[in-house]
Formats: C-alpha cells, sequence, structure tokens
C-alpha cells in the first residue's frame, strides 16, 4: 500500500537533512532534473535521489507516492517552466504558437526527462493551467466547441510527440548524434542523380533542414489548417452561445 502523502505545511517544520537543507517538492523535482540530465533514466533512482539529497530514500514518500509520482511532477514542472511569463495577447493563432515553442522548448531543454514524461498525463496544476489556456483561446477565437478541442488534440499531441522526439535524437550519444547528422551530407549528398533523382536534387537542402527540428513548419501548418476552418461572420460570442 503507498505512503500517504504529507501535507506541505507539515513537511517545512520537519528537521532539515544531515547537510542542512530543508527538503521540498520543488528541491526534489529540480535534484531529479539534474540527476536525469546527468545519468540519464538509467541512474533515476531513489536510491540515487536520497544520495544526491542527503536523505533516507525513503524520506521521498513523505512527498511523492513512489517514483511515478515524481515522474508526474518532473512533467509538470517543465510544462510550467514553458508558462513562466506567458500571457495571451488576443492574437489566437500568435498565442498558439508561442505556446507551442514553448512547450517545446521546455521539454528539449531537458531530453531524458522529456522522454519519460512526453506520453504521460499528471492531471497537476500547470497541466491544467496549459489545457485551460490553449482551450480558451481557441474558444475565444470563434471556434465551435467540437473544433476547440479536435484543434486541442492535435495541437497538445503534435507539441509532445515532436518534444518526445527531438528529445530522443539530444538524449542519444555526442558521436551517435553527429554521426546521424553527418549521414545527410555524406550518404544523401552522394547519392547519383541517376539512381536516386529525387534525393540528390534535394541533398544541399535535406543536409541543412534535417538536422534541425521540423516542429515549427509542423505547427504553422496545423495553425494554417485551423485558420481555415475559422467560422466566418459571426462574433466569437455567439459561437458560444450557439454551442451552451
Amino acid at each position: 500500500m503507498a505512503k500517504p502523502v504529507v501535507p506541505e505545511e507539515k513537511r517545512r517544520r520537519r528537521r532539515p537533512t544531515r547537510s542542512g537543507t530543508v527538503l521540498s517538492e520543488r528541491l526534489i523535482v529540480e535534484t531529479a532534473l539534474r540527476m536525469l540530465r546527468e545519468h540519464g533514466s538509467a541512474g533515476f533512482t531513489a536510491r540515487r535521489l536520497g544520495l544526491a539529497l542527503d536523505c533516507d530514500p525513503s524520506t521521498l514518500y513523505r512527498y511523492f507516492r513512489g517514483m511515478d509520482d515524481l515522474t508526474l511532477a518532473i512533467g509538470d514542472a517543465l510544462v510550467g517552466r514553458a508558462l513562466r511569463g506567458w500571457r495571451p495577447t488576443g492574437e489566437w493563432r500568435a498565442d498558439l504558437r508561442a505556446v507551442g515553442l514553448r512547450i517545446h522548448a521546455a521539454y528539449v531543454a531537458h531530453p531524458q526527462a522529456a522522454q519519460l514524461t512526453a506520453s504521460r498525463v499528471s492531471g497537476r496544476a500547470n497541466e491544467l493551467a496549459a489545457d485551460e489556456a490553449v482551450l480558451e483561446v481557441l474558444r475565444t477565437a470563434g471556434f465551435p466547441l467540437p473544433d476547440t478541442v479536435r484543434i486541442y488534440h492535435a495541437f497538445i499531441d503534435q507539441t509532445l510527440a515532436f518534444a518526445a522526439l527531438d528529445a530522443a535524437s539530444l538524449a542519444l550519444p555526442s558521436a551517435a548524434l553527429r554521426a546521424d547528422e553527418a549521414m545527410w551530407r555524406s550518404t544523401y549528398a552522394g547519392l547519383p542523380a541517376t539512381t536516386h533523382p529525387r534525393i540528390a536534387e534535394a541533398a544541399p537542402l535535406l543536409a541543412t533542414r534535417m538536422v534541425t527540428s521540423a516542429y515549427p513548419t509542423a505547427l504553422d501548418m496545423l495553425l494554417d489548417s485551423a485558420a481555415a476552418q475559422l467560422p466566418q461572420g459571426l462574433p466569437p460570442r455567439q459561437f458560444h452561445d450557439q454551442d451552451s
């Protein structure tokens, strides 16, 4: 049976660790992010985290129900970093583009953590705030509710899918990553037009583009598609009234 999580106010009254550190959920998450960055998911264990925090591993279970609960908190922290400082401008397309790029950037800044968390649903505060923000932007723009949910689904899944894909590349050993990138300039660039005419003509552009993320392009394509479907002729409030 999982141990009950101790309320935050009670944790604050607990004694510091042997090194004088006062534990908090935020400190544990930040330390876990650092461990994942330095050692990868293979080294992400309660024992190692306890050593890094100079506390008994069992202490972690006063803050999280288990390592999976901590994993969800890490994902939520990444979303929180993405939302930090973001404010809607009222321009729905610009607002969604900014949110998408921020979430993608927050995940790929921590590739090992992104691989663990991009496919998860935490139900935590930052995730809920991001979902509410995206839905609000779409509804305020005038999208009917069914279209809002459909576009939201594609938007968030595309963002996280690209975050996971790009994070997986960045998490490769540096030698493997360099070898993959060099493949576009060696094998692909060297293919003759007689056998691979389309690759041969595109090779210079492929060598430039394929070593970068396609997420900004895919995001713009999704937003173009959404804009083309935005109902015309009625102000946003009337669409809200029609859906209710």
